[in-house]
């Protein structure tokens, strides 16, 4: 299997989504729940050379470097988290099969703004999107995860 085909198939699917929801009107296909955030894993794994641990692995997705990342993949304005993670990269899916980069750096940085919330009852803080984006402003390129292969190729 051809790997490198990734950006095309999820594009692909995309595409499916959006001719059933033209057929279909009224009625939503939107890829959601662990669809998403595999969509994200792999895309993050292509973009930014990571490798991907099993699936499940507590607080942590992928490896790059020595440092523990966690992905969290979006279509909407926020993600969840359960933890602190050493290395946090949230990613917001778009209809044509890529995505923005919508936080890219150490999770202390967003968890220590979670600190003095209440812990909500299913044990996961919301951050919305631009919350993160704000964040991002203050992460230094050489914190970042760089990327290998071009967003959209």
């Amino acid at each position: 299997m051809n790997k490198e085909r990734l950006p095309q198939l999820v594009a692909e699917l995309y595409r499916v989504v959006n001719d059933l929801e033209a057929m279909f009107p009224g009625r939503h296909f939107t890829p959601d729940g662990h669809l998403v955030g595999s969509l994200g894993e792999c895309l993050a794994a292509h973009h930014y050379g990571l490798e991907l641990l099993p699936a499940s692995s507590p607080g942590v997705d992928a490896v790059c470097d020595g440092r523990h990342v966690e992905i969290k993949a979006t279509q909407g304005a926020r993600v969840a988290l359960r933890s602190c993670p050493e290395h946090l990269l949230v990613l917001k899916l778009d209809r044509h099969g890529s995505f923005t980069e919508a936080y890219n750096g150490p999770g202390e940085l967003v968890w220590q703004e979670l600190a003095d919330k209440p812990l909500p009852r299913n044990g996961q803080y919301q951050v919305s999107l631009a919350r993160l984006s704000k964040l991002m402003g203050s992460v230094a390129a050489d914190a970042r995860l760089p990327v290998v292969v071009p967003i959209g190729e």
